[in-house]
C-alpha cells in the first residue's frame, strides 16, 4: 500500500486553500491533511478542521488562537499562533507537500521555510518569487526542494514545456512564453468611466472567483504583471521572452511558442482545482472535480494585445522586471498599499498605478541577495507608497 502524502496548507481559508481541500477530499487514500492555517476567518477554519481533522491549526493572533482552541476542544487539533508557528508547520519533518497559498508578502517567510526544509512546494503565492526571485530560487536549488506552479498560467506553461526542460528555454527550442489574461471586468469599459469604479465593481471578475485583493489586481492587470515576474524565475526567462495575451474566454490558460513555429497550449474550464490536482499528483493525473472542456460549447477563442494605456500597472511590472534588484519587491509592496487604500475607499481606482509609479521612483535601486535585503525593499516600498498616498491627499 502506498503511503498517503502528508499535506500542510498555508492559507487554507482562501479560495486556493478551499479548492485544495476539495481535491484532497476526493482522494482520502492519497492525501492526509496535517496542518491548516488561516487569518481572520476563524469560522471557516474551524469548519475545515472539523472536517479534515488536521494535527495543527495556525492563526496569526494569539487571541484568535485561544478562541479557536476553545471551539476545537476535544477534536485532537492543536491550535498554534504567531509567525514562528507558520514556519514550524511549513517545515514539519513528516510533511511531504506544502501548498503555499497565503496572499501577499506575508506568505514569503513560511514558503521559504518549506523550501529550506526540502519540501515539495506547490506555489500559489506569486509574491514569493516577485519579491525574492533570486534568493528564493537559490534556496530551492541548495535545499533540493521541488517547486510546482499553481497559478493556472504558470501551471499551463509547465505542462506545455517539454518533459526534458532543464532550465534553458533556448536549449529546449522555446522562443517565447505566452501568458494569457482575461482582461478582468474593465477590458471594454470606456476609459472615462474608470474614474468612478467602486471596489465591488473591481472585484466582480467575469471568469474567476477570487479574493478581493487579487480581484483588484486582475482589474488593473497588476496580477498579470506579477505573473510575468514570476515566470521570469520559474522558467529562467528574460522580459522579452514573456508576452501577455488577453484571452477573455479564459479557456487557453497559457501557451509556449517554439522555434519551429509550433505553439503548444493547455486548455480547460476556468477552475483552479485543475492545476491544483495536477501539482498534487504530479507526474500522475487524478480526478479534480472539474468537468471536461466541451469545445462545441466554447465555439470561438479570442485573443487581443493588452492596451497599456488602460492597464498601466502591467507596464510598471515590466519596468520593474527590467530594472531587477529591489524594484520588483518595491512594486509588490506599493501595490499592496495602493490596493488596500482603494478597497478602503481612500484611493480612486485610476490612482493605483500613480502610487506604485511614485514608489518605484522614490526608492533607489539596490541589489537583493538575501532575505533581509528583500524585507528591507518591501518596507521601503510600503513607506514610499504611504508617502505617495499622503501627497495625493488620501
Amino acid at each position: 500500500m502506498v503511503r498517503r502524502q502528508r499535506l500542510t496548507i498555508l492559507g487554507a481559508t482562501g479560495s486556493i486553500g478551499a479548492s485544495t481541500l476539495d481535491v484532497v477530499a476526493r482522494h482520502p487514500d492519497r492525501f492526509e491533511v496535517v496542518a491548516l492555517t488561516g487569518h481572520r476567518r476563524l469560522d471557516v477554519l474551524e469548519t475545515q478542521c472539523r472536517r479534515h481533522q488536521p494535527r495543527y491549526a495556525v492563526v496569526g493572533d494569539i487571541g484568535d488562537a485561544k478562541r479557536l482552541a476553545l471551539s476545537l476542544a476535544g477534536t485532537g487539533t492543536e491550535v498554534l499562533a504567531g509567525p514562528n508557528a507558520f514556519d514550524q508547520i511549513a517545515s514539519l519533518a513528516d510533511v511531504d507537500v506544502v501548498m503555499a497559498a497565503i496572499v501577499g508578502a506575508a506568505g514569503l517567510p513560511p514558503t521559504l521555510a518549506a523550501v529550506r526544509a526540502g519540501k515539495r512546494v506547490l506555489l500559489a503565492n506569486k509574491e514569493a518569487l516577485v519579491m525574492a526571485g533570486a534568493v528564493f530560487m537559490a534556496e530551492v536549488r541548495r535545499c533540493g526542494a521541488t517547486l510546482l506552479p499553481i497559478d493556472s498560467e504558470h501551471n499551463a506553461v509547465f505542462q506545455s514545456l517539454p518533459p526534458s526542460f532543464n532550465g534553458s528555454l533556448e536549449r529546449s527550442g522555446v522562443r517565447k512564453i505566452l501568458l494569457t489574461a482575461s482582461g478582468g471586468p474593465f477590458r471594454t469599459t470606456p476609459l472615462a468611466q474608470l474614474a468612478n469604479v467602486t471596489p465591488d465593481e473591481a472585484c466582480a471578475h467575469p471568469k474567476w472567483v477570487m479574493g478581493r485583493k487579487i480581484s483588484v489586481d486582475s482589474a488593473t492587470m497588476m496580477n498579470k504583471g506579477l505573473e510575468v515576474i514570476e515566470a521570469r524565475w520559474l522558467f529562467n526567462a528574460v522580459a522579452e521572452q514573456i508576452e501577455v495575451v488577453i484571452h477573455p474566454q479564459s479557456i487557453v490558460h497559457s501557451l509556449v511558442q517554439y522555434v519551429d513555429g509550433s505553439v503548444v497550449a493547455e486548455l480547460g474550464n476556468p477552475d483552479m482545482r485543475t492545476p491544483i490536482a495536477h501539482a498534487l499528483a504530479y507526474p500522475e493525473r487524478i480526478e479534480s472535480g472539474v468537468g471536461s472542456l466541451d469545445l462545441f460549447e466554447v465555439l470561438q477563442l479570442n485573443f487581443e494585445k493588452p492596451d497599456l494605456q488602460r492597464f498601466p500597472c502591467l507596464a510598471l511590472a515590466y519596468q520593474a522586471l527590467r530594472v531587477d534588484g529591489n524594484a520588483p519587491a518595491v512594486l509588490n509592496a506599493a501595490n499592496e498599499i495602493a490596493v488596500a487604500a482603494f478597497l478602503d475607499g481612500k484611493l480612486p481606482f485610476l490612482r493605483i498605478a500613480d502610487v506604485i509609479s511614485a514608489a518605484l521612483d522614490a526608492v533607489p535601486s539596490a541589489s537583493v541577495d538575501n532575505l533581509d535585503a528583500v524585507l528591507n525593499a518591501d518596507a521601503e516600498g510600503r513607506q514610499a507608497a504611504r508617502q505617495a498616498l499622503t501627497k495625493l491627499g488620501q
